[in-house]
C-alpha cells in the first residue's frame, strides 16, 4: 500500500473499482500503432443488457440489477472464488458489488453471457491493492 493509499480512509477506498500499478510507458509504446480492446463492442452488448431500464453501463448497477445480472450468471466454478475473496480480502458489501460489476464488464470484454471464474479472478485482482 503506498503512502497515499495510507492517508485516505477505508470507506473512500471503497468507492473506487479498480487498483492498477501502472508502470511507466516508453516512447515505443506510445507510438506504437497497436489498440486496446474496441469499447463499442461492450457499449452494445450494455445497451442491449439495459435497454429500457434507464442504465447505460455496468457500473450503474445497483443491488437489483446486480443480483439480476452478475450473481445469477455466476458460474458454477465461480462461486467458491468469490466466497474466499469475500472472506481474505474482508470485502465490505459496496466492494462486493463492485468486484461482481467489474467481473460483469470482463465477461463483457470476452464475450461471455456468463462470469467465469477467471473473469471473477481479474476483477478482484483490480480490487486488491497493497497488502490486501
Amino acid at each position: 500500500m503506498t503512502c497515499y493509499q495510507r492517508r485516505i480512509s477505508g470507506p473512500l477506498l471503497d468507492c473506487f473499482d479498480l487498483f492498477i500499478e501502472v508502470s511507466h510507458v516508453g516512447y515505443c509504446e506510445l507510438t506504437d500503432d497497436a489498440t486496446g480492446d474496441p469499447s463499442e463492442a461492450v457499449r452494445a452488448v450494455q445497451g442491449r443488457r439495459f435497454a429500457g431500464t434507464g442504465y447505460v453501463t455496468n457500473a450503474e448497477m445497483g443491488p437489483l440489477e446486480v443480483r439480476e445480472h452478475c450473481q445469477a450468471r455466476l458460474a458454477e466454478r465461480a462461486q467458491p472464488l468469490l466466497a474466499a475473496a469475500m472472506e481474505q480480502l474482508a470485502l465490505s458489501a459496496r466492494a462486493f458489488h463492485r468486484v461482481l460489476k467489474v467481473a460483469r464488464t470482463v465477461a463483457d470484454l470476452a464475450g461471455s453471457k456468463t462470469i467465469e471464474a477467471a473473469h471473477l479472478a481479474e476483477a478482484v485482482q483490480y480490487r486488491r491493492r497493497g497488502s490486501d
